[in-house]
């Protein structure tokens, strides 16, 4: 079954447009959470994914298993997202490049991820079939831009969830190397490379949640 972001909300008034139409297949909970997550940020703004993914963690109960299986399927899109997406845009430059690069430590990401999963005795979730909407190297540059900050406001809602020092230590080192992704890929677009008063400021669960709920459609 193919689910995707759906908003009661017009396109054009989203915060982040980019994230309303791009699909995610299947209905495991860490695709409804992720999904959650990019609904969240399409309609409040990024500062929304934060609260959103700590709370649905919080409230599934799965431990660290379940946060690091939610993790990975964040990264099966940014993996797909680069390997896939990428080489079929037909990207030129410093994108190219960086898609290349981008794409390696995404599929990096997904081997250890998957790797640390089992060592714990759990099962990793399948991996969903995506459909990103970017169909020229300037609409993969703003996808990628917001993706990547997305990634980083998932992974700041997991981490006060996750119990294993070992497992937060693991999960610190990669939330570093997609904050690093977006200030590249923002200094591309001639972006700030880092949020404006040098914090990143989530909204407050309240602000987010009961408005956001509502607007995930099964």
């Amino acid at each position: 079954m193919s689910t995707h972001i759906s908003t009661d909300a017009p396109q054009t008034g989203l915060a982040n447009p980019e994230l309303a139409n791009v699909e995610v297949s299947g209905l495991t909970r860490s695709s409804f959470i992720l999904r959650g997550a990019m609904a969240a940020g399409a309609v409040y703004g990024l500062g929304a994914v934060t609260p959103f993914v700590s709370q649905a963690l919080a409230e599934t109960g799965g431990g660290d298993v379940e946060i690091l299986n939610f993790a990975l399927t964040l990264e099966y899109l940014e993996s797909d997202f680069y390997n896939v997406k990428g080489k079929e845009i037909g990207l030129k430059g410093q994108a190219k490049s960086y898609a290349s690069m981008f794409g390696e430590q995404e599929a990096d990401h997904v081997e250890a991820i998957t790797t640390t999963i089992k060592s714990l005795g759990g099962k990793p979730v399948a991996k969903p079939t995506f459909v990103i909407p970017a169909s020229s190297q300037s609409s993969f540059l703003a996808l990628a831009s917001v993706l990547e900050n997305t990634g980083v406001s998932a992974y700041n809602g997991a981490a006060p969830s996750i119990q294993s020092k070992q497992v937060l230590a693991a999960a610190g080192s990669i939330v570093q190397i997609e904050a690093r992704h977006a200030a590249a890929i923002n200094l591309l677009l001639s972006k700030s490379p880092t949020p404006s008063g040098g914090f990143d400021v989530p909204l407050t669960k309240a602000q987010v949640l009961t408005k956001v709920k509502p607007l995930i459609k099964a």
